[in-house]
């Protein structure tokens, strides 16, 4: 029993931080895919719960820092993509890359960074989390399998 709670801690938590390390380490771990599934969108709904909350100060943190630094660019490349995703789609748009593209950690803060309410954040980066936790589940299952038949 214990060993499932470490497995399903490690996507848990792998999927905090980069959402696409729980379910790399669902296959390896020898998870099935739904169990795969359900704790990587859990582990990126506790990151947007925890990071709505904090989000605020990390993102004055971050951007004084790179104040300072001489390193924060108001019109760089990456800030105009953010910029145009956002005008084209707004909260949606960012929370439907957050999986493939964002941490969830840097969607939050990006949404946070908007103006988006906190309510609005939550609920559809978790409905990010549910529609993109299986497929992604799904195909690192399968790309797992793909190359134990390969080799």
């Amino acid at each position: 029993m214990w060993d499932h709670v470490v497995k399903y801690s490690i996507v848990f938590f792998a999927s905090m931080f980069k959402y696409a390390a729980g379910p790399i380490a669902g296959p390896k771990l020898h998870l099935e895919v739904w169990e795969t599934a359900i704790f990587t969108a859990l582990g990126m709904i506790a990151s947007v719960i925890l990071f709505t909350q904090i989000g605020e100060i990390v993102k004055n943190k971050i951007q004084g820092n790179l104040k300072r630094k001489g390193k924060y660019k108001l019109f760089s490349r990456k800030n105009r993509r953010l910029v145009r995703i956002w005008k084209k789609f707004g909260i949606v748009g960012i929370a439907f890359l957050t999986p493939l593209l964002l941490t969830p950690i840097g969607g939050t803060i990006i949404a946070l960074s908007f103006g988006v309410k906190r309510r609005y954040i939550f609920l559809y980066m978790t409905i990010s989390a549910i529609v993109w936790s299986y497929p992604t589940a799904y195909f690192f299952e399968q790309f797992e399998h793909g190359l134990e038949n390969f080799f």
